[in-house]
């Protein structure tokens, strides 16, 4: 990595369109292009959020270390989403691919671009369980509360249900 610093990124990744374990598989790999040492949580089965009227997704969180400094790696993420068929019709629509930035190392920022941590962190199961899973011990920058503990306050979740590994798309 070239002397410069990584920084320890999480990312939640959720499909309920198409082919949704190849396609999580699918950008799972195309995310080892630019985060090292990635680690990935089992996949969890969940009920929409915001629209209903939809599929329920599959969802996992990934855990890794990047150089690229926050936008820069928010301008790779959207570049996979994009190469995978994203499209942006309306909020909470039915989609091929969603990748979300939740966290990148310490940061604390909030732009008309990205805030990080993610806000809907300590309200979204779909985000929780994978998260507590993967990273447990994982403190959030502002809460200053673990992934588990996140899990274990929070209220009226929405229906998750632990699915298994996710299988190599190869």
């Amino acid at each position: 990595m070239s002397g410069e610093r990584a920084a320890e990124v999480l990312l939640g990744l959720g499909a309920n369109v198409g082919d949704p374990p190849q396609q999580l598989g699918v950008a799972v790999d195309a995310l080892r292009g630019f985060i090292q040492d990635l680690a990935v949580s089992s996949v969890y089965r969940t009920e929409p959020v915001g629209y209903a009227d939809q599929p329920d997704f599959l969802n996992v969180v990934v855990r890794g270390w990047t150089v690229l400094g926050p936008e820069a790696l928010l301008d790779r993420i959207q570049g996979v989403e994009r190469e995978m068929g994203r499209e942006r019709t309306f909020r909470n629509a039915p989609r091929v691919i969603d990748i979300d930035l939740l966290a990148h190392g310490e940061a604390v920022l909030e732009t008309a671009r990205l805030v990080l941590p993610h806000p809907g962190i300590p309200a979204r199961g779909f985000v929780l369980h994978p998260l507590a899973e993967i990273a447990p011990a994982w403190r959030h920058p502002v809460l200053g509360k673990t992934a588990r503990e996140l899990l274990d306050a929070a209220s009226r979740l929405e229906r998750v249900e632990r699915i298994g590994p996710l299988a190599d798309p190869g």
